[in-house]
């Protein structure tokens, strides 16, 4: 196959790049998606997408939308991309209502905005409590329109690259078990997070495994900063599912075993809706000190939502109640629902070597959306920014894939067909292989290895053990026995490659939180409780080159905010 632009991930930030390069009608476009586009996990996003369009709050602005961000980064952010990034996000809000987006409305008729974390201003742009689901059916409406070729349900193998150039990528049908070559002039990886590394509790779907992101890894691309991993203050108790940020947006409560809102402890100003490193630090704090419900893994805190009243929730938070009374039988119209924090974002990813076109150091790829570090969250990023950062720079990455398809020629053919055979070999010994390590074993407890000792709360002695347990289950995974020699839909061969692809992306987590000696936004080490301005303001590049790791760092870019402590 040979296209002019591939995007790899069907989500928003893929679908909203596939869309931008296919207004240079002269390119052929194709998405290759693991799962079905309006099945991705970018309709989990649930509250909303900031812009500063100033409709609830006229004093709201860029500025005021820049200087939030980059508190809400602990100053990581680099601030010339930040600034970039709140600029273009009204002109995209308002491409997204022109092109038929069903955005909720205030009384004058204009798009609804609401509070959220660390905002100073109610910014945040909703579709009630469903904004990621229309924003999916939304763009692949559009995409559908213009003539986006769509592949759905095929895996990326490897990227293919020569004399750091980009070639082609190799692919698999999921449904057929048939390996493919596809030779195209630049490529976009938009494949979302990894958040299953923390299977054990997490909002992520199961499919959320980082592909894109380990193969850049193993392309030659660093990732940057992964030890920020966001974890949201609110997750199901028994199952992690998302209760989303819009439920403290529109006034709910976090309450403890002894009646109180405790976030007036640490955040007296902002209260619920401080920013979602400290509130779920927070919640960690009162369950560590008997203030919790539950015992054990099981502990939690109530999010209460009662005093909104009956018609608040099912005109704003409808979804939300309804995820409460499947997954835990609470109705939250009548009683709390249980909650605790949950592996949720991550906050690095793809370095990426130009915010304006979202281009990676190799040429012809580009990257966007949570598989991607701009850097625009820093060490932490507020509620409402993902959306906004996925249709943004997808946006951005399809204008600069456009023109790099403009400017490059097709890939060396001989190379990407030697590339899918060496795969097509790979598949048919690994699938035919007679016994070996239990591939669910290494991931079960490579989810137990990073929630107990790489979690909210770290320290030396247990990140170096959890270094230690990922090198051996990295060992027991060559070993490992796939168990299923059929070709059509071999989800044990899928299950086989996202394991994989966890284990880089869990060693490279590790390794950047050892080296991180101080406490900033969702990296909190207790051993070292203090922000280090003067040694760790620097984004982390973690490299691969084979078996070996190494880390190597870059300079956070300041252009008008010095750092400065955190308030809320």
């Amino acid at each position: 196959m040979k296209f002019d632009v591939v995007i790899i991930g069907g989500g928003g930030a893929g679908m909203m790049s596939a869309l931008e390069a296919s207004k240079s009608k002269d390119l052929s476009v194709a998405i290759f998606t693991k799962t079905y586009p309006t099945r991705s996990h970018t309709g989990a996003a649930q509250g909303g997408i900031n812009a500063s369009l100033g409709f609830q709050d006229e004093k709201d602005s860029v500025d005021e939308h820049f200087r939030d961000t980059v508190k809400g980064s602990d100053f990581l952010g680099d601030q010339d991309a930040i600034e970039f990034f709140v600029s273009k996000a009204p002109e995209c809000i308002l491409e997204l209502e022109s092109l038929g987006l069903p955005f909720s409305r205030d009384e004058k008729g204009r798009i609804a905005q609401r509070n959220f974390g660390g905002a100073s201003h109610p910014r945040t742009c909703y579709s009630a409590d469903k904004t990621g689901h229309v924003i999916l059916h939304n763009l692949f409406e559009q995409c559908l329109k213009n003539n986006v070729h769509f592949f759905n349900e095929w895996a990326l193998l490897e990227i293919v690259t020569d004399k750091d150039e980009l070639q082609g990528v190799i692919v698999f049908d999921i449904k057929s078990g048939e390996i493919n070559s596809v030779n195209c002039k630049s490529l976009i990886i938009t494949t979302g997070g990894f958040g299953r590394i923390y299977w054990s509790r997490t909002t992520n779907a199961y499919n959320m495994t980082g592909d894109g992101t380990a193969i850049c890894l193993e392309a030659g691309i660093p990732i940057k900063d992964p030890e920020f991993v966001q974890f949201h203050p609110t997750g199901l108790i028994t199952t992690g599912v998302l209760l989303s940020e819009a439920c403290r947006g529109e006034g709910g409560y976090l309450v403890n075993n002894q009646g109180e809102r405790f976030m007036e402890k640490y955040a007296p100003e902002k209260m619920e809706l401080a920013p979602r490193d400290l509130v779920s630090r927070s919640i960690e704090q009162e369950i560590k000190e008997g203030r919790g419900f539950g015992e054990g893994l099981a502990s939690y805190v109530h999010l209460d939502l009662r005093h909104l009243g009956k018609k608040k929730i099912l005109e704003k938070l409808p979804q939300v109640r309804q995820l409460a009374i499947e997954f835990e039988g609470v109705d939250m119209i009548d009683e709390p629902a249980p909650i605790r924090p949950s592996g949720h974002y991550v906050m690095g990813g793809i370095h990426i070597s130009d915010y304006q076109t979202c281009a990676t150091p190799i040429a012809g790829i580009h990257a966007a959306g949570e598989c991607a570090c701009v850097s625009v969250h820093g060490a932490n990023r507020l509620g409402g920014n993902s959306l906004a950062e996925a249709v943004v720079f997808g946006k951005f990455a399809g204008k600069g894939a456009a023109q790099s398809a403009k400017n490059r020629e097709l890939g060396q053919e001989e190379l990407i067909k030697e590339k899918r055979a060496k795969w097509e070999k790979m598949f048919t010994e690994k699938t035919t292989q007679t016994n070996g390590k239990n591939l669910f074993t290494i991931r079960d407890n490579l989810a137990q290895t990073m929630w107990n000792n790489v979690g909210i709360f770290r320290k030396e002695e247990e990140i170096e053990k959890a270094l230690s347990e990922i090198n051996q289950l990295l060992d027991d995974y060559k070993e490992a026995q796939i168990g299923d020699d059929s070709k059509k839909y071999n989800m044990a061969f899928i299950t086989y490659l996202e394991v994989g692809n966890l284990l880089k992306l869990a060693k490279a987590i590790t390794m950047g939180a050892l080296a991180r000696k101080e406490s900033r936004g969702s990296h909190a080490r207790m051993d070292y409780p203090k922000r280090d301005d003067e040694n760790f303001l620097k984004h982390t590049l973690v490299y691969k080159n084979g078996e070996e790791y190494k880390l190597d760092y870059l300079p956070v870019k300041i252009t008008k905010y010095q750092p400065e402590e955190r308030k809320y």
